[in-house]
C-alpha cells in the first residue's frame, strides 16, 4: 500500500533552502570559516560579502606657524579724566555762561554767584588795610627816625597793618570764587543748576570730562598676575567700531586684587581726537600672554577624544589608509589648539570624517582644508598644488565611490 502525502508550498520551501545550506557547508566549509576568521581580526573585507567599507574624508597639511596666545577681557571706555565741579561759596545762581555739551578750556568762566555781600566786604576791608598801612608808616619813621613813642605802639602798628592785608588778600579770593571756573578742559557734560538755584559750598554744579585721550579699563583675573605687566601689549575692539582694531601697550597694572572679582585693573590709552569713543562704552580687549614662533596649531574639532586624552588621524605614507595618534596638547585659542607631541610638519590631518574612522581603515580623500583665523576654509586643490604633494598624489589609485566591491570565488560541488 502507497501513502500518499500532501507539502504545501511554504513546507516546500523551507525544505528546499534547508537542502541547500548543507550543500553549500558540504562543499566549501572550510573557506567560509576562513572568511569569518578574518572579519573578526579587523580585515576591512565583510567575511560574508566581500563589501570593503572606504571612508571619505578631508584633510589639512600640518604646517608649523606662529602661534599667539592672549587673554580675552571685556572692558570699557573711561574718561582721562572725570570731575565733579562744585560751588566753593554760597550764594544765587545769577548768570551762566556755558550750555551742556559744549567744550570749555581749564579756568574759563561757567556761572555767576550773587557776590553783593562779599563785594562790600571787600570794600571794607580794602579801607582797614589802607589805614593799616598809612598808620604803620608814620609810626615807622617816627621810631626809627626820631625815636619818638614806643616799641610796643611800634610794632602794633606794624603787625595790623599786615592782618588787614591778609584779610583783604581772603576777601578778595572769596569774591574771586563767587565765579565758578572749569577746572580742567573738556565737555560740559551735565550741568545740575539753574539761574536763581541757591548753592551752598560743596554744591555739585555740573561734570566735566577730558575724552581725549581715553581710558579702557578692564580686570584681569588674578592667575595671569605674572603674565600682565606694564608695556604688556594689547589690541582692542568695540562692537559700535567692530572693523576698527586699536594697538597699544598697557599703561597702568592695578597693584591689588578685588576680593569680590579676584580681578587686578589694567587700563589701555588710546587718542580719541574725534570724540567717539563715549565712556561706558564696553570694548573688548585682548592681552598677549606669549608667542611661540614655531607650533603646530591644529583645530580642536580634528581631535578625538578618548580614554587617556586625545588622538588625531593622519594618513599613511601612501593615502590609503588613517593612523591614529595620541597626541599631547598645549594651550588653546578659540578653535585653535597647540600640539605639543605626537604630529610633525609635513603630515596630513584628518580634519572631517575622523569620527567615523578607526586605525587601519581605508579613506578616500574627497578635499584639502586650510587652517586661517581659526576657521577651516576649503582649498582649490589646483592652487594648493595637490597634484604633487597631496596624499592623492601619493596614492593615485584612491577609490571615488564610498563602498567597493569584492567578487566572492565559488567552486562548484559534483555529487
Amino acid at each position: 500500500m502507497h501513502m500518499t502525502i500532501k507539502l504545501n508550498r511554504s513546507t516546500r520551501a523551507t525544505l528546499a533552502a534547508f537542502s541547500l545550506a548543507i550543500a553549500a557547508a558540504a562543499c566549501g566549509g572550510g573557506e567560509g570559516t576562513d572568511s569569518a576568521d578574518a572579519a573578526v581580526a579587523g580585515d576591512p573585507s565583510d567575511a560574508s560579502g566581500g563589501y570593503s567599507r572606504i571612508i571619505n574624508v578631508e584633510v589639512m597639511e600640518i604646517v608649523a606657524r606662529p602661534f599667539t596666545e592672549v587673554i580675552r577681557l571685556t572692558g570699557v571706555v573711561k574718561a582721562d579724566q572725570d570731575v565733579t565741579v562744585s560751588a566753593e561759596e554760597s550764594g544765587v545762581v545769577t548768570e551762566i555762561f556755558v550750555d551742556k555739551g559744549a567744550r570749555v578750556r581749564k579756568g574759563q568762566p561757567l556761572l555767576k554767584l550773587d557776590d553783593r555781600v562779599l563785594s562790600g566786604q571787600v570794600d571794607q576791608a580794602r579801607a582797614q588795610a589802607e589805614l593799616a598801612r598809612e598808620t604803620w608808616e608814620r609810626r615807622k619813621r617816627l621810631w626809627e627816625e626820631d625815636k619818638v613813642g614806643s616799641e610796643i605802639a611800634y610794632l602794633e602798628a606794624r603787625f595790623a597793618a599786615e592782618q588787614t592785608a591778609a584779610s583783604l588778600r581772603v576777601l578778595t579770593e572769596r569774591l574771586d570764587r563767587t565765579t565758578v571756573r572749569a577746572p580742567i578742559g573738556g565737555v560740559l557734560d551735565a550741568r545740575s543748576v539753574e539761574v536763581g538755584t541757591m548753592l551752598a559750598p560743596g554744591t555739585p554744579v555740573g561734570q566735566i570730562v577730558d575724552l581725549n585721550p581715553a581710558k579702557i579699563e578692564a580686570g584681569v583675573p588674578e592667575r595671569f598676575a605674572l603674565d600682565v605687566t606694564e608695556g604688556t601689549t594689547a589690541r582692542v575692539t568695540l562692537d559700535v567700531f567692530p572693523e576698527e582694531v586699536m594697538e597699544g601697550r598697557i599703561t597702568y597694572v592695578g597693584a591689588s586684587v578685588d576680593r569680590g572679582s579676584r580681578t587686578f585693573p589694567v587700563e589701555f590709552v588710546v587718542r580719541n581726537a574725534d570724540g567717539r569713543l563715549k565712556p561706558e562704552m564696553v570694548a573688548s580687549m585682548e592681552l598677549v600672554r606669549r608667542t611661540v614662533p614655531e607650533a603646530i596649531v591644529v583645530p580642536q574639532e580634528a581631535l578625538v577624544r578618548v580614554e587617556g586624552g586625545f588622538v588625531a588621524f593622519i594618513l599613511s605614507e601612501d593615502g590609503a589608509t588613517a593612523e591614529a595618534r595620541s597626541v599631547r596638547l598645549g594651550s588653546g585659542q578659540r578653535n585653535q589648539v597647540v600640539v605639543e607631541s605626537g604630529l610633525s610638519p609635513g603630515e596630513w590631518l584628518v580634519v572631517v570624517g575622523q569620527k567615523d574612522v578607526a586605525a587601519g581603515h581605508r579613506v578616500n580623500v574627497v578635499g584639502e582644508r586650510e587652517l586661517g583665523a581659526g576657521v577651516l576654509r576649503s582649498a582649490d586643490s589646483r592652487k594648493a598644488g595637490i597634484p604633487h604633494s597631496s596624499p592623492g598624489s601619493r596614492n593615485s589609485g584612491l577609490h571615488r565611490s564610498r563602498w567597493t566591491t569584492t567578487r566572492p570565488s565559488w567552486s562548484s560541488c559534483s555529487s
